[in-house]
């Protein structure tokens, strides 16, 4: 769960994300992990929270689009795996 970024950072602002976007990180992290075996360890889902975070950060705040930034993650996770 991303509860504890209820707040993104950008140089100068300090912007709190919306419930409605912290929903949707929550929803694209749990349902990208659950690719993983597991559901993934913690630093895979640290790795694709940052990623997601991070996106959320600069106005990416849909499924679709947070989807997408979760994806490419976890394709570079199993690309360092291989």
């Amino acid at each position: 769960m991303l509860a504890a970024t209820s707040h993104a950072y950008r140089p100068g602002v300090m912007i709190e994300l919306s419930e409605r976007t912290k929903a949707n990180m929550d929803v694209v992290l749990e349902e990208t992990c659950r690719q993983l075996p597991h559901g993934g360890n913690h630093d895979s889902r640290r790795f694709i929270a940052e990623r997601l975070i991070e996106a959320a950060r600069a106005g990416h705040s849909t499924l679709g689009e947070l989807g997408i930034i979760a994806r490419r993650a976890l394709a570079e996770i199993v690309a360092k795996g291989s």
